[in-house]
């Protein structure tokens, strides 16, 4: 078998080895239980807090607002929860771009609660419109809950957390953010930044599947989402996912330790890859604001839709190569991409998205483009 190509890394990363290296002990010899109070449960507990001082020092926030969970979708769901439960926000300003984690749980609670529930307007370039933000809040009568991604998955905008921040601030309103796609890829300043909840997920960024966090403004208390015993200071109840949590500090460490390097490479790449693509497949257009406020890592490219290139994906992949369609977290069977509909309804166009990591090259890029060409 040919070697494989992975154009996927914002679906899931690869492990790195000195993130396995750092994971091994707590996978074989120190597995005592943290909540033990003998010394080898003791001696996993100090792992934990260590974890914890460790993320909260890179985010610069303070360990008590860091809490591990299995992953972004359970730390949006816990604070978009309990913003409504617990904060009093009785309407809830969101995006129709966003993540399944955090579209599938407003309308949840909009229709199990009946919690008016409305969507900020999209730009044709896949920006917010901030002039429509701004007229939900003030002409809201209730306190709200913004919930928008810091950066879209599929085609990579960004927003400004400082300033949907300030707005919110402005208004009274309670601010959650995705930042699934962006911890581990950006710096984040926490203290001195106006946000309330946001979100993090080991896989994205070269750690272990099943562990995130969820970072909780020192300023608010909430209830726990999962009851059943005292873990996370109250907060998620449940033996800790040990190996995980040691691994997502691991590689929280690396990924902000090699940050400018790495950052500069894979942004080469993107834009290498887009300038093939423009070059070699006459009809290509890309998704969002690939040259503005953009995820480094991510592209999203409207093909030219023929005969061959209807089957894009299925033919990328018996080519050994990894990239997706619209989102990788509804895979299986394909209903299009909610987010791609928003932004772009050409129906003559097919949609990959590519996404890079520390590991891909050059030469992958034309490797790809080359079997594109025949695809097309």
């Amino acid at each position: 078998m040919a070697d494989r190509i992975y154009f996927d890394n914002a679906a899931t990363t690869c492990l790195d080895t000195e993130v396995l290296e750092a994971m091994m002990p707590y996978l074989t010899s120190c597995y005592g239980n943290p909540s033990s109070i003998y010394s080898y449960g003791r001696e996993s507990r100090l792992a934990i807090e260590n974890a914890r001082k460790s993320v909260a020092k890179i985010l610069n926030a303070h360990p008590a607002e860091i809490f591990f969970t299995s992953g972004g979708t359970e730390s949006s769901n816990t604070a978009i929860t309990a913003a409504v439960r617990d904060l009093g926000c009785k309407h809830i300003i969101s995006s129709p771009i966003e993540h399944h984690a955090t579209l599938h749980t407003v309308e949840h609670l909009h229709h199990s609660q009946n919690v008016p529930l409305s969507f900020v307007n999209i730009l044709p370039n896949g920006h917010i419109d901030m002039e429509h933000l701004q007229t939900l809040l003030m002409e809201s009568n209730a306190k709200c809950l913004v919930t928008i991604m810091h950066a879209n998955n599929e085609i990579g905008n960004m927003i400004d957390l400082h300033v949907v921040g300030n707005l919110c601030k402005k208004y009274g309103a309670i601010f959650h953010s995705d930042t699934v796609q962006t911890v581990g890829h950006f710096p984040f300043d926490l203290r001195n930044t106006p946000v309330h909840f946001i979100t993090g997920s080991g896989h994205k960024f070269h750690g272990p599947k099943g562990v995130g966090i969820l970072y909780i403004n020192d300023n608010i208390k909430i209830t726990p989402f999962m009851l059943g015993g005292s873990q996370e200071r109250n907060m998620r109840a449940g033996t800790e996912n040990l190996y995980g949590i040691v691994g997502f500090a691991k590689a929280l460490q690396m990924a902000t330790d090699n940050h400018e390097h790495d950052r500069s490479q894979i942004k080469e790449l993107k834009l290498y890859m887009r300038d093939q693509l423009e070059n070699q497949i006459p009809g290509t257009t890309f998704n969002g604001d690939v040259e503005g406020n953009s995820l480094y890592a991510v592209l999203s490219a409207s093909l030219p839709k023929t005969e061959k290139s209807e089957m894009i994906l299925f033919n990328m992949d018996i080519n050994n190569i990894c990239a997706s369609g619209g989102s990788a977290c509804t895979s299986g069977a394909d209903a299009g991409s909610h987010v791609i509909r928003a932004i772009n309804n050409n129906p003559n166009q097919v949609t990959v998205r590519f996404s890079f990591s520390k590991y891909n090259t050059k030469q992958e890029v034309d490797t790809v483009v080359e079997k594109l060409k025949e695809m097309i």
